[in-house]
């Protein structure tokens, strides 16, 4: 032992030296003799404040615990220390001889020691109950603790050195720790729900060792399970590790080998870490408390109800535990997740937004998207491509079909977020329109299904361009008024007829105006992605509406450049103006009644067309045979959709001589088959029956965005979760209750880098597995 000098200055500076944070103290009081001390919490004194303060007569000196002092920590024995004969049999000789020890001035002892980690607050790790009063007999000093110490009178070094300090593991010092709580004989507050606690006397709620009446544990789940359960299982799930058995069992929390964070006896989990997140240090946690805080997210009602429905809480008791099925309490396996359905919410993997390099199209569209690119403020791809794509439907309607009488009639639909490009497409068009002569051929906003009629019985190829095509979607399906529901049926009815003729509607009393013969209607609209999905209903999904959509989907907006005032190109004017002049068929009728040129396919084209036909219709089985109606529908136009944009891609590459080449239908078939999936996907995953499925559908799109950005196995935490969803706190708790019910989510606690994190992870399905 080395001897400490009686000068105050002295000893400072030499604790100082060592990285203790060392203050002037006021004996009696045991606190500082500096003013505003807390900010020596967070820095050590310098060597003249040291000097200036001990120039005083001050009596005592004291050392900060914690980070300031290289987390220090001392164990403080009280009540003349009555205890440390007790604690230091439990302590392994070889740690116990590191640790440094001084007696104080009421006969306790201190002991001394440095951590690897960091350490907590202070803890009350032993006390005794002595009539009404608790008396604490031994505890901690931990960040933002102190003690005094030698040389202030009273204070004596029996072993080691302030200026030597030794550095425990976090195992040492949980050896410490454990052998101090393991004398502990005053009753603990047990938390065993929400606003319940009780000591552990009172075993009747939390053991199940002393039950006087079986009846009322039958009335409530958790106190059936705290009688009958076991959360072993439940603890390991979430990380924890039993490092030694025995009737009191010590475990060791998430992250850590071998030290111990708490333990478990009489069905009480006690844990002294404040490292062991969902739990509170210094508390003990009945297993019903424990399934709670592991599995549901500390929600105490939708654990009632999830251990009513595996059997606990019911009339009738088994005599012993043995039998009892846990499995549905702890996390969803991995074998368990093939029969989970709500991450995909359909059968089709989501192969992401449209590939940059499927958004071109030689010829004229090209022509009209680099234009679109070169003079628009955010030079948007897929805004470009959609515009150039409804241009030259548009331009070929009515003149041009193939071999089977397919026309070039579209509905596209381009979905941006705002500020991102959607404009300058639809004004590359209507300058176009306007240059060739054709102004009466554009529409902007569908009033009504009549208005719709009206407008193609005037001029029978029409170009509709729309912004917001969401809120149109929204009004047909909370109206009730039938204009709105004309607008829906003449859209779908337009399409179908663009091979035919559509007869007007006739009024009472008046002759039939007559028919539309070949109307082509082509409608490029636009809209922010989410909007336009869940405004969708599942009615638009099964009626054809939704099948007949082109969708493309811009992402994130590109940079901006400065905005260009540029001419049309003289190729793109020619190329439109040759179509506004072309007249398919001979004659009189040629306007009213055309005979659209018949362009022809190659042979290698027409095989690729059967064999996507096939694809298709083989997709269509398989949607077939599982009830899926918005996939039988959807599957069914895939073929169609297919030989139209080949033949806008032969007319396009070539609208002097055009031909459908086997390029034109690998295009084509590429470009449906990819787009087909990706409606599919994100239809399933926005489209509800309701506002509650519309909540789960939108839980699921957030947990998917958090897996994305943060890996497979990321936890989100509840907070953020809710706060994404914006719902209240018994609403949150039906939303979680339904995802873990369904098992499309799960909670758990997994390690983190300090400390264990709890959250919501959404569960991948088998073919997500498979991929991996």
């Amino acid at each position: 032992m080395q001897a400490v000098t009686e000068n105050f200055v002295d000893a400072a500076k030499e604790y100082l030296d060592a990285g203790n944070c060392v203050l002037p103290a006021l004996r009696g009081e045991k606190r500082p003799a500096v003013g505003q001390w807390s900010k020596y919490k967070r820095r050590r004194p310098t060597d003249a404040e040291i000097s200036t303060w001990f120039e005083r007569d001050h009596d005592a000196i004291c050392i900060l615990c914690g980070e300031v002092s290289g987390n220090g920590e001392l164990l403080d024995f009280d009540e003349g220390g009555e205890l440390f004969d007790a604690w230091a049999k439990k302590v392994p000789e070889e740690l116990f001889e590191k640790l440094i020890i001084q007696t104080t001035q009421r006969g306790g002892r201190h002991v001394y020691y440095r951590c690897q980690g960091a350490v907590s607050g202070n803890m009350k790790l032993a006390q005794r109950r002595s009539g009404e009063k608790t008396i604490t007999l031994i505890e901690t000093r931990g960040e933002g603790g102190l003690f005094l110490c030698a040389p202030t009178d009273g204070y004596e070094i029996l072993q080691g050195d302030f200026c030597n300090p030794p550095v425990l593991s976090e195992g040492e010092r949980g050896k410490l720790l454990m052998a101090a709580w393991e004398l502990n004989e005053c009753p603990s507050v047990i938390v065993d729900g929400p606003g319940r606690s009780c000591n552990s006397g009172q075993t009747n709620a939390i053991q199940g060792k002393v039950v006087d009446s079986a009846d009322a544990l039958a009335d409530r789940p958790g106190d059936d399970f705290n009688k009958r359960g076991d959360v072993r299982e439940i603890l390991k799930q979430a990380g924890w590790k039993c490092v030694r058995g025995g009737e009191n069992e010590y475990w060791c929390r998430p992250r850590k080998d071998s030290k111990t964070s708490a333990t478990l006896k009489d069905g009480v989990f006690y844990v002294f870490s404040s490292n062991a997140t969902p739990f509170e240090q210094n508390k003990g946690y009945s297993q019903f408390a424990v399934y709670t805080m592991l599995t549901c997210g500390g929600d105490y009602g939708l654990a009632a109800s999830r251990l009513r429905g595996l059997g606990f809480g019911s009339d009738s008791l088994p005599e012993s535990v043995s039998g009892v099925d846990i499995s549905g309490i702890v996390e969803v396996s991995e074998d368990d997740e093939d029969d989970f359905d709500g991450d995909d919410q359909s059968s089709i993997d989501d192969p992401g937004p449209v590939p940059i390099e499927m958004l071109r199209i030689p010829g004229f569209i090209s022509e009209v998207m680099d234009h679109t690119l070169e003079v628009a403020p955010y030079p948007n791809p897929v805004m470009s491509f959609g515009g150039a794509l409804a241009m030259q439907a548009f331009l070929a309607g009515r003149k041009v079909r193939d071999s089977g009488d397919n026309r070039t009639n579209l509905y596209l639909l381009s979905l941006a977020h705002s500020g991102s490009g959607k404009d300058q497409s639809r004004k590359v068009n209507s300058d176009i329109v306007h240059a060739i002569g054709m102004s009466d051929c554009l529409g902007l906003h569908f009033s009504s299904g009549e208005g719709i009629q009206d407008a193609l019985f005037r001029t029978p190829t029409m170009l509709f361009q729309t912004d917001e095509i969401d809120t149109m979607i929204q009004a047909i399906n909370k109206n009730r008024d039938g204009r709105y529901e004309m607008v829906m049926s003449t859209m779908l009815t337009m399409y179908s007829s663009a091979n035919s003729v559509y007869p007007m509607r006739r009024k009472a009393g008046k002759e039939s105006p007559g028919v539309i013969d070949q109307p082509c209607l082509v409608i490029y609209g636009t809209a922010v992605p989410n909007h336009y999905y869940e405004a969708l209903s599942e009615r638009m999904l099964t009626n054809g509406f939704f099948a007949r959509m082109v969708i493309l989907e811009a992402g994130q907006r590109p940079p901006g450049q400065e905005p260009g005032i540029g001419d049309l190109p003289p190729r793109v004017l020619s190329t439109a103006k040759w179509w506004a002049d072309y007249r398919p068929g001979t004659g009189n009728l040629e306007n009213c009644h055309p005979v659209p040129t018949i362009i022809e396919h190659s042979n290698d084209a027409k095989k690729l067309l059967i064999e996507t036909r096939l694809q298709a219709e083989a997709e269509y089985s398989k949607a077939e045979a599982g009830n899926d109606v918005v996939g039988t529908t959807v599957w069914s136009r895939v073929s169609e959709q297919i030989r139209k944009l080949a033949l806008i891609y032969a007319v396009s590459e070539n609208h002097q001589s055009p031909r459908i080449s086997r390029t034109a239908v690998e295009w084509a078939s590429n470009f449906v088959m990819h787009q087909t999936r990706r409606m599919l996907f994100k239809a399933g995953a926005h489209v509800a029956d309701g506002q509650f499925d519309s909540l789960i559908k939108r839980s699921v799109i957030i947990l998917r965005q958090w897996r994305e950005k943060h890996g497979n196995d990321a936890l989100m935490p509840s907070w953020k979760l809710r706060r994404k969803l914006k719902q209240r706190p018994n609403d949150f708790k039906d939303i979680t209750f339904e995802l873990l019910e369904r098992r499309i989510a799960s909670f758990c606690t997994v390690e983190g880098k300090t400390k264990p994190k709890s959250g919501y992870r959404l569960l991948r399905s088998s073919k997500e597995k498979l991929r991996s």
